[in-house]
């Protein structure tokens, strides 16, 4: 057996052009584009590379991009009162605080002082409890990239079994929600799941994001199952730097049904939600129809 490519690029950029022409119809009516402020904290070099990759998808599909570039020693009150700035500018409909912060910034109140309906990174309290109770909102993006990688692929959810390894907000929590929304029947594991190949292997739905590179083996998926790898992890090969999954590729691409690769999987959806969710706030904001992600 040879899995079958889960290819996120192709998807997202397939739906970013769907976006880019929604945006150009909206902003004209709307007076102008959407807006995204992304605030970032010190000179970490992958949050840089994060933020430019961010800022060249906005200017690919039309929305307005505004960085807030702090050095590393600015203060917590500092950073609460930029959050407050932006929560009460009307060019911005998103705001994105770049994580991981520098050590000494406490991550939750700050992502609580950003406005619910500009939380389109998806993390504040009041839109995970929509998710909870199961409503509408501005949902993580990450995992509404997996759900959306899963529908492009017409995999059934409903009655199959579903692991998730991985229990952080960004992804484990919330992509359990989602696929128990999608009626699947799902299981949240952790490093710390005792047995945990004998889990996974039962999985109609894999879905690692653990952070730990090639963690999950050949023998810990069951055949024909679909992987879905959320994990980036850089490490050293034959003197070179490559990026590699939380799943071991070359040996899944023998046993599952379908997988995604890394690169080029889920982290190109992860973008493509937040352009997603930045229209989303601005359609609600300005009273305007949203775009349908899959509409032909």
């Amino acid at each position: 057996m040879t899995a079958t490519l889960l290819d996120g690029q192709a998807l997202a950029l397939k739906l970013r052009e769907r976006l880019r022409k929604q945006v150009s119809e909206l902003a004209g009516r709307a007076g102008r584009p959407p807006g995204l402020a992304v605030v970032r904290v010190g000179d970490n070099p992958a949050s840089a590379a994060y933020v430019r990759n961010k800022k060249a998808a906005c200017e690919r599909v039309g929305i307005a991009s505004f960085e807030h570039h702090l050095p590393v020693t600015t203060a917590q009150a500092d950073l609460l009162e930029i959050v407050r700035d932006l929560n009460g500018d009307d060019r911005v409909d998103g705001i994105l605080l770049q994580l991981p912060l520098p050590e000494g910034l406490e991550e939750r109140s700050l992502l609580h002082a950003i406005a619910p309906d500009k939380d389109v990174d998806g993390l504040h309290a009041f839109n995970m409890g929509l998710l909870m109770s199961g409503e509408p909102g501005l949902r993580s993006c990450t995992p509404a990239g997996v759900m959306e990688i899963l529908a492009d692929a017409e995999i059934p959810l409903a009655g199959k079994r579903a692991v998730v390894v991985g229990r952080s907000i960004l992804v484990g929590k919330p992509l359990g929600l989602m696929l128990l929304e999608a009626n699947a029947t799902v299981t949240i594991a952790h490093s710390r799941t005792n047995h945990l190949a004998e889990l996974t292997r039962q999985a109609d739905i894999l879905v690692v994001a653990i952070g730990r590179p090639r963690a999950i083996g050949a023998d810990a998926i069951k055949p024909g199952a679909i992987a879905i790898d959320v994990g980036i992890n850089r490490v050293m090969e034959g003197g070179k730097s490559k990026l590699v999954g939380d799943i071991d590729f070359e040996a899944a691409l023998e046993v599952a049904g379908a997988i995604t690769p890394v690169p080029g999987g889920v982290g190109p959806m992860t973008v493509t939600m937040l352009l997603y969710n930045t229209l989303l706030s601005y359609c609600r904001r300005l009273d305007l129809p949203p775009v349908d992600l899959r509409a032909s």
